[in-house]
């Protein structure tokens, strides 16, 4: 069966750094687009940043633009989230996702990981 589990998260500063890493199996990795979505307490879970299926494709919610960065590995069956210059507005827990086309929704996308925790402290 296809699973998807992140790794990376944490607690780290305001200002600081994290890589989030998420893994896939059970899926020909190469033909889904990749999402990364995250939902804070008591808010809806939202679009944070996608890359199509060979990575030459990325787009960023507006939150999240010129801070962090989306990339895969096609050959490690792996994506990863590069989270820079983090703020406590970026607590949440982080979800990787996959899809068959892309794109930005939530129903846009049929497998879905566990989430890791992401905490800032400010």
């Amino acid at each position: 069966q296809v699973q998807l589990v992140e790794s990376g998260g944490g607690l780290v500063q305001a200002g600081g750094s994290l890589r989030l890493s998420c893994a896939a199996s059970g899926l020909t990795f190469s033909s889904y687009a990749m999402g990364w979505f995250r939902q804070a307490p008591g808010k809806e879970r939202e679009f944070v940043t996608g890359i199509n299926w060979s990575g030459g494709n990325t787009n960023y919610a507006d939150s999240v633009k010129g801070r962090f960065s989306i990339s895969r590995d096609n050959a490690k069956k792996k994506v990863y989230l590069q989270m820079n210059s983090l703020t406590p507005e970026d607590t949440a827990v982080y979800y990787c996702a996959a899809s068959k086309w892309g794109g930005s929704y939530n129903s846009e996308y049929d497998y879905w990981g566990q989430g890791t925790q992401v905490t800032v402290s400010s």
